[in-house]
């Protein structure tokens, strides 16, 4: 005989995990961003950098940089568009094949932040060697005048 439920046992419904909202789970970086983007936006990703790398040594196809990397030919696109948004990178497609290659924008506006920012640190850490080198000496001093 099989052993009874206790009366205060409750039965629990057990459905699948899903998503709240199945269309949360988007890639807003590469997949909707339509606006230009600025060298930082682009920047921000390694390989997009590695392909900007790649690209200064010579010009190459969407297979080969897919190839080099090794990812889908999808989602090398979806780098090089973010990258020729952001006028870092010009293709052109010759029959079946689209080349990539470096494109006019430079980076001017992105190095003279950095070279600010670059400025500030420098006499920020300039002051702090200036301090750091004061409590030394007078710990040397000190350490002098408590030792006679």
């Amino acid at each position: 005989m099989a052993a009874a439920l206790p009366a205060r046992a409750e039965k629990v419904a057990i459905r699948p995990l899903r998503p709240a909202n199945p269309c949360a789970i988007l890639n807003r970086m590469v997949q909707y961003m339509r606006a230009r983007l600025d060298g930082f936006a682009a920047l921000s990703d390694a390989t997009r950098r590695g392909v900007l790398e790649q690209l200064g040594r010579s010009d190459a196809s969407i297979t080969e940089l897919a190839e080099k990397f090794h990812m889908t030919l999808t989602g090398m696109k979806k780098h090089v568009g973010v990258l020729e948004r952001a006028g870092l990178v010009t293709t052109e497609k010759v029959g079946r094949v689209r080349t990539c290659k470096l494109g006019t924008r430079r980076l001017e506006q992105e190095m003279a932040w950095l070279e600010r920012y670059r400025q500030l640190w420098d006499s920020r850490f300039n002051e702090l060697d200036t301090v750091v080198g004061e409590l030394q000496r007078k710990e040397k001093t000190d350490g002098h005048k408590t030792r006679e």
